[in-house]
């Protein structure tokens, strides 16, 4: 007897043996089958969705569930565009109650609007004798006060309180790291918003390290959910690459840095895992530190910059892969991609792992005569579309006329053989992958700009890179990103079919449902 039979719906499968099916039976959390495999069996529950579209659930291969849970929880700037108005928030929330010696941190901010950055001196007339953090909307910057500047290590770099990439990290270490309750509460919080735009599953792109980390026990959070029934998707953790230690392990394991105990990708279960090795190379368009072969238009020579001294990340990069991780490097400008292409080049001949498939995570400026070396070495491309939804006009802006149709490319790498992966960076911008998916079909920016029209896909190829691919790049093809016997009973319950209604229409689209092991996880909320 199946536990559930769903019916009267047109069930996109995504398995091209049954692309389409009415009926799908469940049981005990997977898919028995499709159509008449199903239909005449007995069902303790028969849910009839009348005639709405369904998919498999949506995995967002690229989020940040701790950091979007509590910035939805702070003060925020976002919309400010006046620095008086900012410096009126950052004020009242550094009058609020709190315990001696807390910070005050406060979110939303982006310079783009005020045509430079706040400072120092501006924060400390509001600061009320409390350390101040402004946190990027990027997660590649901050501004904070005097009082942080002061704790700083020496020859930290900063721009009148203005901290990018590394010298941000040396100041948010200065802070407590947060307490797994107050990790966890934000973690649910985030992950129910993605249940309710049909996301099923993540990858948590950097736990315990790197610029986002927030507590080096960051796994012990996703732990207390998951123990305490409260994780309501699937999430598979990356490893910060500053997490690996020097280990004196037998010299036949053939890896110079590991984890403690030697974990690495794929340890876990089926709601949570160990994913790859999150690696920085560069920072982000948007506070201008994507390393770049030539310069932002507009400035006087100005091309970005590396996390680290470019040796330092390369070898970073070989020693994960020899560890037997998998690798998602983080690199948005073109130099970025040159520097992590070499180093997976040089770790695939050091020792051949045919099936390692690493990722570069954003991808965000690709030359053409780079993407046959992300075929040739086997590496997806993770990449954001709704960055150039949100952002696009100023990015397009910001990188010229001969490059802006380079960026978070679409058809260049399907048309490569490159395995493409959708996925949001959630909080950097909006995290619906159907909005990711309409921009994936027109290119369009929200003002309506047209960016990299003949990067373009189809919708089928756009909802490839939410469900197939996704399960691919995290692993999980053989239980995740089809309906299919076997696979695990997560699906989107949608209002109408992407591929039916007009592309602008797309985003539109109602969640109707989000079905997490056969049940649906809204409801149960």
């Amino acid at each position: 007897m199946l536990c559930t039979r769903l019916t009267n719906a047109r069930f996109l499968t995504m398995d091209p043996r049954h692309p389409v099916a009415h009926d799908l039976g469940i049981w005990r959390g997977r898919i028995v089958g499709v159509d008449e495999a199903v239909t005449s069996l007995p069902a303790r529950r028969v849910v009839d969705l009348g005639g709405a579209t369904v998919l498999p659930g949506f995995i967002d291969s690229h989020v940040h569930l701790a950091w979007a849970g509590l910035k939805a929880g702070a003060p925020s700037v976002a919309p400010c565009e006046r620095i008086e108005d900012i410096l009126a928030v950052v004020d009242a929330a550094a009058r609020r109650p709190a315990p001696a010696g807390a910070w005050v941190e406060v979110a939303g901010y982006d310079q783009r609007a005020l045509g430079r950055h706040l400072t120092a001196a501006e924060l400390d007339r509001v600061s009320h004798g409390r350390k101040v953090f402004l946190m990027h909307d990027s997660g590649h910057a901050c501004v904070v006060n005097t009082a942080v500047l002061e704790l700083l290590p020496d020859g930290t770099p900063h721009e009148d309180g203005f901290l990018a990439e590394s010298a941000m990290t040396a100041a948010r270490r200065l802070r407590l790291p947060y307490s797994q309750e107050e990790l966890a509460d934000a973690i649910e919080k985030a992950a129910r918003a993605c249940l309710d735009e049909g996301v099923t599953a993540c990858a948590e792109a950097g736990i315990g390290g790197g610029l986002l980390g927030h507590s080096p026990v960051e796994l012990g959070a996703y732990q207390l959910l998951r123990d305490r029934g409260r994780l309501p998707l699937r999430v598979q953790l990356m490893a910060s690459g500053d997490t690996l230690r020097p280990r004196a392990a037998h010299p036949d394991d053939g890896f110079p840095r590991s984890l403690d105990l030697g974990l690495r990708t794929g340890f876990g279960d089926d709601w949570l895992s160990l994913g790859a090795l999150k690696i920085y190379t560069d920072g982000g368009m948007m506070a201008r530190t994507a390393a770049l072969t030539s310069p932002y238009e507009g400035t006087a020579g100005d091309t970005g910059c590396f996390q680290d001294e470019p040796e330092r990340i390369a070898a970073l990069i070989v020693d994960g892969h020899l560890a037997g991780w998998q690798l998602a490097v983080h690199a948005i400008g073109d130099r970025a991609a040159d520097l992590a292409l070499d180093a997976l080049e040089r770790a695939q001949r050091l020792r051949p792992r045919p099936d390692a498939r690493h990722r570069v995570e954003h991808a965000g400026l690709i030359r053409p005569d780079q993407l046959p070396r992300f075929a040739a070495l086997g590496v997806s491309a993770v990449v954001q579309p709704n960055f150039l939804r949100s952002f696009g006009d100023d990015y397009a802006t910001v990188m010229g006329e001969g490059r802006a149709d380079w960026m978070y490319r679409g058809r260049g790498f399907l048309d490569h053989g490159v395995e493409l992966v959708g996925s949001s960076d959630r909080p950097v911008t909006d995290g619906s992958p159907l909005r990711a998916i309409q921009f994936m079909v027109e290119r369009l920016s929200l003002s309506g700009w047209s960016i990299g029209p003949d990067e373009a896909v189809t919708v089928d190829e756009a909802l490839r890179a939410y469900t197939v691919a996704g399960a691919r790049a995290c692993r999980w093809e053989d239980a995740a990103g089809a309906l299919a016997a076997g696979k695990r009973a997560d699906l989107v319950v949608l209002g109408d079919d992407p591929h039916r209604v007009d592309p602008s229409r797309i985003g539109d689209i109602q969640v109707l449902a989000t079905y997490v092991d056969g049940r649906d996880a809204r409801a149960d909320t």
